[in-house]
């Protein structure tokens, strides 16, 4: 599978290694009221998605940023590769 880096180009999977859903960006607030429950959420909870789903890869083997790539968890289909940088710069948190 080939991932078509923002600022590199193509490069192969072995470069990467996958850490999971892009929601991982969105860490609970820890002055929350339901802090407790909220991290347990975050910590332990996984969904398991068919279909399009956003993943955060760490460029293990380059220039060790962080990428958003949407993918088809059935097909293994790259729809798009974003810096994580940028999607939680422009977004305020990774949706």
């Amino acid at each position: 599978m080939k991932i078509n880096h923002p600022l590199l180009g193509p490069r192969n999977e072995s470069e990467f290694t996958i850490l999971g859903d892009a929601k991982l960006l969105n860490r609970p607030n820890i002055l929350e009221s339901n802090q407790a429950q909220a991290f347990y959420e975050y910590l332990y909870l996984r969904d398991n998605p068919i279909g399009m789903h956003r993943e955060l890869w760490f460029h293990e083997q380059g220039d060790r940023s962080w990428l958003i790539v949407t993918r088809n968890t059935l097909t293994h289909e790259i729809s798009k590769v974003e810096l994580a940088a940028n999607v939680v710069n422009k977004e305020g948190q990774a949706k």
